[in-house]
């Protein structure tokens, strides 16, 4: 491995960034933490047309929420800067002429119409229309192949537009290696001469990338598999300039739950999941986009889930942290082949996250969900209550539900469980039971068990005739954890209060 490891995330803010994107950027960092290498960030911006004006914070605040941040990129130790595109162009019009006068690229004037018309033409014929060696030189088409350098000076002077192609060498058999994909071969005559730069002074994507990975000396270049299909166009790139290129490796897309295809912000819509890491809200509209923070989401499960999208530890192994990750992170174990995404997997890590989060940390939060409701208690508490519940939640938004008992007396009662539960004979044994507390000082949770089960054999009656309206009167349902320990945390007096009110009201 090379001493000098720098990856780059380069992506494009035209709006909120999908969660394959984020596992792009995560492989990247991953990768260069493990050769304690640079991660960079750079906004590839060439298409103004498409330009989002909050896309790039949104970009850079996600890759923060997922504690994956970036070592170089806008504004952050701009080494190689500046890292946005749109701030580079003066440059690439100097890479196009390099290639212009090599022989490696020519200008094309054909108009969207002339281009339409052969389509067509050949679309008649049953054929498809290629820009390349088929026809460039044929004079069919109106390009500097073909041209007088006069007529192509006239041509620019004039103001037409063109744009600048790559010529695609014929007659050769392109070998290609992929750090995942292994050896890949193709035939240049299938290729078409790309457009790398256009007369309004903007390059294209293939341009603009090859010259800045060149110029911010990225070592891999790790990205999606739409890109693969452009994996020869740079390769040649790289020779034309006569640059060393980069090791390329292009990661499975990130799919569908149900059915085939790539993961889709509908799908989420449809199935009730988020597939952004943060909320987003489109501008110019009140379109507001879910994010896995906003629901609730931690962020280390959520990249502990994304990580193992595509990729094998080769063990058995589930749950990592972002350490762990780095040092088992290992392109040979990332699969060639789809990861169908699971909701039901992704709530599992966030389950196991929760089971493993403090308890302190976790009662911080809920005792702000707690401050919106108007109810204040001391930390201890809320810490007690967050023990008791936390293996039953997913999210911490499901706390309340869990444990709202704790913090006021039941206003309802389950009809079901009243009804099965609480019967006749039943608000007369209640009172009785209310003596019982009554008479019991150690109010501890195993005293008070051992208190009222001692009465129940007493009296030699079923424990559910007491348990089951003991606990309807306390939490207003069957549910909760453990009785006694409800009974000791919200004190004599409310558990008392609780049975009297039961009694009223069942």
């Amino acid at each position: 491995m090379e001493s000098n490891v720098r990856v780059r995330f380069a992506p494009s803010p035209t709006g909120p960034l999908h969660i394959g994107g984020v596992r792009t950027a995560l492989y990247n960092y991953l990768f260069a933490k493990k050769h304690n290498g640079t991660f960079v960030l750079r906004i590839e911006d060439t298409d103004q047309t498409r330009y989002v004006a909050n896309a790039e914070q949104y970009i850079i605040d996600s890759l923060e929420w997922c504690k994956i941040p970036f070592d170089e990129g806008p504004g952050k130790n701009e080494k190689f800067g500046p890292y946005r595109q749109s701030e580079r162009k003066e440059l690439y019009k100097k890479y196009a002429d390099i290639l212009l006068n090599s022989g490696w690229a020519y200008y094309a004037f054909d108009t969207s119409e002339e281009l339409d018309a052969h389509r067509k033409g050949h679309e008649t014929k049953g054929k498809t229309f290629i820009y390349n060696w088929h026809n460039r030189e044929k004079g069919r088409l109106v390009n500097s192949l073909v041209l007088t350098d006069a007529e192509v000076k006239a041509k620019i002077t004039a103001g037409e537009n063109y744009v600048i192609r790559f010529k695609t060498p014929q007659d050769e058999i392109l070998r290609m290696e992929d750090e995942i994909r292994g050896n890949i071969t193709i035939d240049t005559n299938t290729l078409d001469d790309k457009i790398l730069f256009k007369s309004d002074g903007m390059p294209t994507y293939h341009l603009a990338n090859i010259v800045d990975d060149h110029l911010m000396e990225i070592s891999h270049v790790i990205r999606g598999e739409e890109w693969l299909p452009s994996m020869p166009l740079h390769i040649l790139l790289y020779r034309a300039f006569g640059w060393n290129s980069p090791k390329f490796a292009h990661l499975p897309l990130i799919l569908k739950p149900v059915g085939k295809g790539k993961l889709s912000k509908r799908d989420g819509d449809k199935l009730g999941f988020p597939v952004f890491p943060l909320a987003y809200t489109n501008e110019g509209s009140n379109d507001v986009s879910r994010g896995y923070k906003e629901d609730g989401y931690f962020a280390d499960g959520f990249i502990n889930m994304l990580a193992l999208l595509g990729w094998n530890p080769g063990t058995e192994q589930e749950i990592f942290s972002l350490e762990e990750l780095v040092q088992s992170f290992d392109l040979n174990r990332v699969s060639k082949s789809g990861a169908k995404f699971n909701p039901d997997k992704t709530n599992w890590f966030q389950q196991q996250y929760m089971q493993a989060k403090e308890d302190s940390e976790l009662a911080d939060t809920y005792c702000a969900i707690l401050e919106e409701k108007g109810i204040y208690k001391d930390k201890y508490f809320v810490k007690k209550v967050v023990s008791s519940i936390k293996e039953r939640a997913i999210f911490v938004t499901d706390f309340w539900d869990l444990s709202s008992f704790f913090f006021e007396a039941p206003k309802e009662y389950d009809a079901k469980a009243s009804k099965k539960n609480w019967k006749e004979g039943t608000p007369e044994l209640m009172n009785e039971l209310i003596e019982v507390l009554n008479n019991i000082q150690d109010f501890s949770s195993k005293n008070t068990e051992t208190k009222i089960k001692e009465w129940i054999t007493q009296k030699g009656i079923g424990f559910g005739k007491v348990m089951q309206p003991l606990r309807l009167s306390l939490v207003g349902a069957l549910k909760g954890p453990h009785l006694f320990d409800i009974i000791e945390m919200i004190g004599k007096e409310a558990t008392i209060k609780r049975l009297e009110n039961a009694i009223l009201k069942l």
